[in-house]
């Protein structure tokens, strides 16, 4: 049985590469979620792929709701590992976000929206 996991390694963290992803990322938005993602490249030398998420606190004022959020899209992207590197590549940086004022009714709903947004990708 495989077990997928979001390790240690895979969490996007260092200020450098945030601020590289953001002045160089392309943007992708499919229903609530959009992304920012950076393919490997000169600039950037990585093993494997970063992942970070991201919740506005203009859109949810409480840490609470935030928090919860950002769970439900690490869980998507944990679920559906295999379908992001197809759609992103294998070595790439990303930032995933919640672009709603509205709070997800549940986890169904968070991975549909990632699935389709991996797999609008997968079609360009």
């Amino acid at each position: 049985m495989h077990h997928s996991r979001y390790t240690r390694k895979e969490k996007l963290k260092k200020t450098n590469e945030i601020s590289l992803l953001f002045e160089k990322g392309k943007w992708k938005t499919s229903g609530n979620l959009r992304i920012i993602n950076l393919r490997n490249t000169e600039d950037l030398s990585l093993e494997n792929t970063k992942f970070g998420v991201s919740v506005s606190k203009r859109y949810f004022k409480k840490a609470v709701h935030r928090n919860r959020i950002k769970r439900l899209l690490r869980e998507a992207y944990r679920l559906n590992k295999d379908l992001f590197k197809e759609a992103f590549g294998e070595k790439t940086i990303a930032m995933l976000f919640w672009a709603s004022s509205e709070i997800p009714t549940g986890f169904q709903e968070v991975e549909s929206q990632f699935i389709k947004l991996c797999s609008s990708v997968k079609k360009n």
